[in-house]
């Protein structure tokens, strides 16, 4: 076989290499990158569960009279401002993620007060509907936060394999950048502690 032949079978041979390495890097990132997208709807599930059951805990509240209607109020607007704010999962910026946390914290701190000072109700306490919301109420924000950690490890795989050479030559190609984390504040991997609360701790 002449030299001329041999060279250029050679080229088109690693053409063909990085061509197949192009297309499966891409592949593997659009697999990736839509098992994060995926993950962020798990933690909008877990979010929206917790909206969707307090809509029945404002009325079972509000029917007992002598409630502290501050408190109520309180949450009621918090859960207004969570609901409003909307993150399209293919675009979460860090200041769009901290503003959509500081406003689910905010919903969260003061359902937990709510919890709290309505275990001083007796009247709420005997409400079959109540205590089932206080039976949920745990397991509900640590399903929020199981799909915050799932996310986060979700899009540190993403992040790592990207910024890999040479897929980061491919992700820089392909647009493909690095998704943001949560960065939960200190304790917030744990369910609110009614108990403490309710004692002021």
């Amino acid at each position: 076989m002449k030299q001329g032949t041999i060279i250029l079978l050679v080229i088109v041979g690693i053409f063909l290499l990085i061509g197949v390495n192009g297309c499966n890097s891409y592949n593997s990132m659009v697999t990736m990158d839509e098992g994060v997208t995926a993950q962020w709807k798990q933690v909008e599930v877990a979010y929206q569960a917790r909206m969707d059951k307090t809509k029945n805990l404002f009325e079972i509240v509000q029917s007992s009279a002598d409630f502290e209607k501050g408190t109520l109020k309180e949450v009621m607007e918090a859960r207004s401002k969570a609901t409003s704010i909307t993150i399209d999962p293919s675009h979460i910026t860090p200041e769009k993620l901290a503003e959509f946390e500081k406003a689910q914290s905010a919903f969260g701190s003061s359902l937990g007060r709510l919890m709290a000072v309505a275990e001083q109700y007796p009247q709420l306490q005997s409400v079959q509907a109540f205590r089932d919301f206080q039976a949920q109420y745990e397991g509900m924000e640590n399903r929020i936060a199981t799909e915050r950690r799932r996310f986060n490890e979700t899009a540190q795989e993403f992040n790592t394999y990207i910024r890999r050479f040479p897929k980061n030559i491919w992700a820089g190609m392909f647009h493909f950048e690095k998704r943001v984390y949560f960065e939960s504040q200190e304790g917030a991997d744990k369910a609110p502690d009614i108990k403490s609360m309710r004692e002021g701790k």
